[in-house]
Parts: structure tokens; sequence; C-alpha cells
């Protein structure tokens, strides 16, 4: 009995060394994210849908549509509308066309079609502060009446929307 309270005590001890001499150490780590500004932008067609030649000589057609522009939030964004494809065109007239035919249509950022929207940041765009969400800006057009005869058929015209950031 006294040899298995010796090897118990011999094996106690020896575990309480291993234990007793056991080291430890620690360190610490930096832990970083960087929130950039990003935004996004989508657009809906602007469709004056059927003119009249004979109206639109004394009566303007009005049309409206959609930007939507998503911004991380807090982020400042202006955002502009160029010329268009149409020939001879700028911010101030663009131009539809339809083969060699033309009619001049303008776009405003307001619905009394005053302040025209252009793409000079700054001057004629259109600015905003991000949310995190979709925000729907719109787009006021008209094809100003006076233009002489416009020829009938199918008018098109493409715009490019930019949002800078």
């Amino acid at each position: 009995m006294d040899r298995l309270f010796r090897n118990i005590f011999l094996m106690l001890a020896f575990f309480y060394s291993v234990a007793a001499t056991a080291a430890t150490t620690t360190t610490t780590f930096s832990v970083t994210a960087t929130v950039i500004d990003s935004c996004s932008v989508s657009a809906a067609t602007l469709a004056f849908g059927n003119i009249d030649p004979i109206v639109l000589a004394s009566t303007a057609t009005d049309a409206t549509t959609t930007v939507t522009v998503t911004c991380s939030n807090g982020t400042t964004y202006d955002v502009g509308l160029d010329a268009g494809t149409g020939s001879g065109a700028n911010t101030t007239t663009r131009v539809l066309t339809s083969g060699a035919n033309t009619m001049n249509y303008q776009m405003f950022s307001d619905g009394g079609r005053t302040t025209n929207w252009g793409d000079t940041v700054s001057t004629d765009t259109v600015a905003g502060t991000g949310n995190g969400a979709g925000q729907a800006l719109t787009v006021y057009a008209r094809v100003p009446s006076g233009q002489g005869t416009v020829v009938t058929g199918a008018y098109t015209d493409t715009i490019t929307v930019t949002v800078t950031y």
C-alpha cells in the first residue's frame, strides 16, 4: 500500500510540475475596414408617345421619366445628362432622329421646365447626397412647338446619364 501511495504521489507531483511549468504568451492584432463611396444608376425610357404634327405647330408636348440613383450613405453626387446622339445636339437642344429627319427636344430638372438639365457638374446637373437607398429623380422633357413641318416617323435618341461622386 505504501508503494501505491508513493506511485500516486509521484504521478501527481509529475503532473503538477508539468502544469506548473506550462507557459503562455499573447499578442494583439488590428482589425480594419474601409467603407468606400459607391453609386449606381438606372433610368427608364422617356416616351413622348404619339405627336400630332399639326398640334405641335402651336402646342408643346411634355413627358417625364425617372433616373434612380443609389449611393452609399453620406456620398455626395451630381447627375448629368449628355447631349444625346442626335447630330448637332447640345445639352440645351437635343435632337430626335428618324432617318434624315429631326425633331428638337429639351430636358429639365424642374416641373416648370425652366432649369435645363445638362452635364456640367455644379452648373446644370442635379446634386444629391446618398442614403443607401434608391433616390428617384424626375426628368421633365419637352418637344417645343413651332418646329415647322415635322415629318412622320419613329424618332429616337440615346442619352447617357453620368453620376459623378
